[in-house]
C-alpha cells in the first residue's frame, strides 16, 4: 500500500463530511490563536518543490515516490543539495519529519535556525523509505527556519515532510541497564512524530488506492495510529496507543480523538462505533466506510474504548470523561443497549457476551483476529474486553459520583468473569481452553493469536495454575510458525506478560520488538516495523506501567507503584511521569527499594508502594512500619501507604 499525501498542504477548502453533521458529531477543540501556523508549502512535491532551491544535480521527479507522483532527488555525487526557507510565524516547539531513502550513506536530513544547525540526521544506506525526525525544535516568532537534504556518494530521495508540535511532556529515563535508555529515547521521539499540528490544512480518505485523497480538511489535534499510508486513525491501535500519548502529554488529543468516536457510536450503527475517522476528527475514512450499514467494525474495540476512557480519566483527573454526555453516553451504550444488540446466537444465561456475525469485518466481526475465519460469534478478545468495560464503568461511575451504579458494574464485571471460567472457556488450558464459538455455538480451542492473547492479557482468567499453562501456551505459540504475522499484535505481548507479573518474558519482548525496528514491516509500503507508530507509543507506556508498574489515580491524587525489573536490571528511572496537574518521578532498586518524588508545587499523592511477596519488614525513609499484605490478581503484595507532599521525596523498603 502507498503512503497517503498526510502532510501540511497550502489548500484551505474544506471537505463536505461523508455523513451529516449532527448534534453528537465531535468537532475538534478551537484554537485560540488567530496567527497563521508554521506550514510547509509543498510537503510532498506534488506542486514542483514549491518554496526550495535546488543546487546542481536535484531536483522533483517521478518514479521513485513514497506517495503520490513525485518526490525531491538529490543524484550521487558528495556535495550535492536542496533546502526550503521559513520564517516562523509564532512562537513553538516543533518536531520535523520526512520520508528518505538513500542508496548509500554520507546524507543527511538537517534543521537549522537562523543559519545555526539545531539537529542533523546522517542517513543510513537504506534503498527503501524510512521516516527520520529532527526533534524539539524551539522557534520564536520570526526566526528563519532552513530544512535541508545533503547528499553522500549515492542518490537521496525524500517525500511527506511533516510538522508536529513537539511533546508537551518529556520524561526521562535513567537506568543501570543502557538498553532501555536508549530504547525509551528512541520511543517518545518517534512516536511524537506522528502527531498532527492543528490547524494543518490536509488530505482526507487517502489510502493505498487514493494516494492524494479526495480533498481536504482542516486537521484537529490528533496523532497517527495505524497505516501512515491512510489519513487517519483507528480505534484499535489508538486504544493501545492512549496511555503512551499520555505520557507524551498528549491528552488533548486523546480525549478528542475518543470523543470522534464516542460521537459516531449512534443507534444508526447500532451503536458501534466507526473504524476509523480522518485527522479532522469528524470525517469517516471511506475506505472503511461505506453507510450506517456497512462499515467496518470488531466487537472488541467497543469495549476498549471504554476501558482507555478510564484509563485517560486515572492518568489524568479530567472531569470530561465523567461529564461530557457525548462520551458518558457511548459508556452507557456501550456496556448495556450495544450487548443487547449483539447478542443473539448463543445462551450464556445470566450473563451477556456481545457477539460479532461472522459475515466478516463489513458486517462485525467478533475478534481483532481477522484472519480466524468469518464465522465466530463470541471470541475471547472480546468476552475479555467486556469484562474490563465493566470495570471501567465502575471506575468512571465513581468518578461522576454515582456509587449505587458503580457497584452495579463491579457485579456485571465479576459474574461475567465468574461465567467465562466456570463455563465459557471450558475446563482445559493450553491449546484446549475454549478460546470463541462459532455461530452455529460449536466451542473452538488452540491457537487464535489475539482472542487467545486478550484473555489473559485483560484478566479475565482466574490466577493460577490454568491461567499460568495457557501464558506458557501463548509463549510457545508466538515464538513458532504461526506467532503473530505483524509488528502490531506483537506489541501486545509485553502487556500481557507484565499484567500476569512475567518480567523477564515481557522485557524480552521489548527488546525483540526494539531490535526488529528496522526490518521491512510486512506492509511493503509501511516502512520498517519502527515507523509503524504503534510499536513506540507502546514501548513508552510498557516501560513506564510495565517495568516501573506505576498505576495512577489522579483524581483521587493516588499513585500506585510495583518492581517489574526483570533479572540483570539493577535499578530503574523515570522522571517526570504526569499525574494529574503535576509529575512524579519514580526509582526501582530491583524489587526491594522504590524511591517517589513528588514534583509539584502544591498538593500531595497518597503512594501506595507495593513489592511482590509477603516480607517480614518494611520501612518508609527508613522508619519501620507495620508490614501489611494484600493480594491483588492472585499475588500477595506487602505494602505501605506513606504521602508524599509537593516537592518531597520517601523511600519504601521492604526484607525478610
Amino acid at each position: 500500500m502507498k503512503p497517503s499525501r498526510l502532510m501540511l498542504l497550502t489548500a484551505v477548502a474544506l471537505l463536505t463530511p461523508l455523513v451529516p453533521a449532527t448534534s453528537a458529531t465531535a468537532a475538534p477543540r478551537a484554537t485560540t490563536d488567530s496567527r497563521p501556523q508554521l506550514a510547509l508549502p509543498d510537503p510532498g512535491f506534488e506542486n514542483g518543490g514549491t518554496g526550495w532551491t535546488f543546487g546542481p544535480g536535484t531536483g522533483v521527479g517521478a518514479g521513485n515516490v513514497h506517495s503520490g507522483s513525485r518526490f525531491l532527488y538529490l543524484d550521487a555525487g558528495t556535495g550535492r543539495s536542496a533546502r526550503l526557507d521559513l520564517v516562523a510565524p509564532r512562537d513553538g516547539s516543533y518536531d520535523f519529519s520526512a520520508w528518505v531513502a538513500s542508496a548509500g550513506t554520507g546524507g543527511t536530513y538537517t534543521v537549522r535556525r537562523n543559519g545555526e544547525t539545531v539537529g542533523t540526521v546522517e542517513l543510513p544506506q537504506r534503498a527503501t523509505y524510512a521516516r527520520y525526525t529532527v526533534s524539539r525544535v524551539e522557534l520564536k516568532a520570526g526566526d528563519r527556519l532552513e530544512i535541508a537534504f545533503g547528499s553522500g556518494s549515492s542518490w537521496v530521495n525524500a517525500d511527506d515532510l511533516m510538522i508536529s508540535p513537539a511533546a508537551p511532556a518529556d520524561p526521562r529515563v535513567t537506568s543501570s541497564d543502557p538498553e532501555v535508555v536508549e530504547m525509551f529515547d528512541w520511543a517518545k521521539r518517534k512516536a511524537n512524530s506522528w502527531v498532527q499540528l492543528p490547524g494543518t490544512v490536509g488530505p482526507v480518505n487517502a489510502d493505498e488506492y487514493h494516494t492524494s485523497g479526495t480533498g481536504t480538511a482542516t486537521y484537529g489535534p490528533t496523532y497517527w495510529a495505524g497505516y501512515a499510508n491512510r489519513s487517519a486513525y483507528y480505534s484499535r491501535d489508538m486504544a493501545h496507543q492512549l496511555d503512551g500519548a499520555h505520557l507524551l502529554g498528549l491528552d488533548t488529543e486523546n480525549e478528542t480523538m475518543l470523543r470522534s468516536y464516542a460521537a459516531s457510536a449512534t443507534a444508526e450503527h447500532k451503536y458501534f462505533p466507526v473504524w476509523s475517522l480522518n485527522f479532522d476528527a469528524r470525517t469517516y475514512l471511506s475506505i472503511d466506510y461505506k453507510n450506517p450499514d456497512d462499515f467496518v467494525r470488531e466487537v472488541p474495540a467497543v469495549f476498549e474504548l471504554v476501558e482507555k476512557a478510564a484509563q485517560a480519566y486515572l492518568w489524568t483527573g479530567d472531569r470530561r470523561y465523567v461529564d461530557d454526555p457525548v462520551l458518558w453516553n457511548f459508556y452507557r451504550h456501550a456496556t448495556e443497549q450495544f450487548i443487547d444488540l449483539h447478542n443473539s446466537a448463543k445462551d450464556n444465561g445470566k450473563v451477556k457476551v456481545a457477539e460479532g456475525t461472522g459475515q466478516g469485518i463489513f458486517a462485525g466481526a467478533a475478534s481483532y483476529n481477522e484472519q480466524d475465519g468469518d464465522d465466530l460469534a463470541e471470541a475471547g478478545d472480546t468476552i475479555a474486553s467486556e469484562y474490563q468495560a465493566y470495570l471501567a464503568m465502575a471506575v468512571l461511575a465513581r468518578g461522576k459520583g454515582d456509587t449505587k451504579l458503580a457497584k452495579t458494574y463491579d457485579r456485571k464485571a465479576a459474574d461475567l468473569k465468574a461465567y467465562f471460567n466456570d463455563e465459557w472457556s471450558g475446563i482445559g488450558s493450553g491449546a484446549g481452553m475454549v478460546r470463541a464459538y462459532t455461530v452455529s455455538g460449536t466451542p473452538v480451542t488452540g491457537w487464535g493469536k489475539e482472542n487467545s492473547v486478550f484473555m489473559p492479557m485483560k484478566q479475565i482468567i482466574d490466577p493460577g495454575p490454568r491461567n499460568d499453562a495457557y501464558l506458557d501456551y501463548i509463549q510457545a505459540q508466538e515464538l513458532g510458525p504461526e506467532g503473530s504475522p505483524n509488528i502490531e499484535s506483537t506489541t501486545y505481548l509485553p502487556d500481557m506478560f507484565f499484567r500476569n507479573n512475567r518480567a523477564d518474558t515481557a522485557w524480552w519482548w521489548m527488546k525483540k520488538i526494539y531490535g526488529e525496528r528496522d526490518v521491512q514491516h510486512v506492509n511493503s509500503s509501511q516502512g520498517p516495523d519502527g515507523d509503524y507508530p504503534e510499536v513506540s507509543f507502546t514501548l513508552v507506556s510498557q516501560t513506564v506501567e510495565g517495568l516501573m508498574g506505576i498505576a495512577p489515580d489522579a483524581a483521587a491524587h493516588q499513585v500506585t507503584t510495583q518492581s517489574r525489573l526483570p533479572s540483570g536490571m539493577k535499578w530503574l528511572q523515570v522522571a517526570d511521569v504526569p499525574v494529574g496537574t503535576g509529575t512524579v518521578t519514580v526509582r526501582h532498586d530491583g524489587t526491594t527499594k522504590t524511591t517517589l518524588t513528588n514534583n509539584s508545587r502544591h498538593g500531595a499523592y497518597r503512594w501506595e508502594a507495593r513489592f511482590p511477596g509477603a516480607h517480614k519488614r518494611i520501612t518508609v525513609d527508613g522508619v519501620p512500619q507495620r508490614a501489611r499484605t494484600r493480594a491483588v490478581n492472585g499475588v500477595t503484595y506487602t505494602y505501605a501507604t506513606p504521602k508524599v507532599r509537593a516537592g518531597a521525596t520517601a523511600v519504601v523498603q521492604v526484607s525478610g
